[in-house]
């Protein structure tokens, strides 16, 4: 059975190019927003998570958290686009699995996720 990705990001096109990039090896899911990301995992069988960092009225820090008290453990990589260290090192120090900075290469992406995916 495929691998269930959920995208987070609120820009449509970064959530188009990922979604082709991933969809010939995982099933996708899409999100716009935090918000909606937090009523996807409770509504959907999720394996991994990409989530943007800065996205606005609910950041990626954010809805990370929100995952987290509500004792969800998916694991989660996080985009930046600003490649800040405290943008990153926060998002490790609460459990990321990783990061990758915008824009991505494919392969690079692809490799991130399936490292994301053997850590579960």
């Amino acid at each position: 059975m495929r691998k269930r990705i959920l995208v987070v990001d609120d820009d449509e096109m970064n959530l188009k190019r990922t979604r082709m990039i991933l969809e010939k090896y995982y099933n996708v899911l899409l999100a716009e927003s935090g918000r909606e990301a937090l009523e996807k995992i409770r509504t959907e069988k999720v394996d991994l998570i990409l989530l943007d960092i800065a996205m606005p009225k609910m950041d990626g820090i954010e809805t990370f958290k929100r995952m987290k008290d509500a004792f969800v453990e998916i694991p989660v990589i996080f985009l930046t686009a600003s490649g800040y260290e405290d943008d990153v090192r926060n998002a490790i120090s609460l459990g990321a699995v990783n990061y990758l900075k915008k824009p991505f290469f494919p392969k690079e992406l692809l490799k991130r996720v399936a490292r994301g995916l053997e850590e579960q």
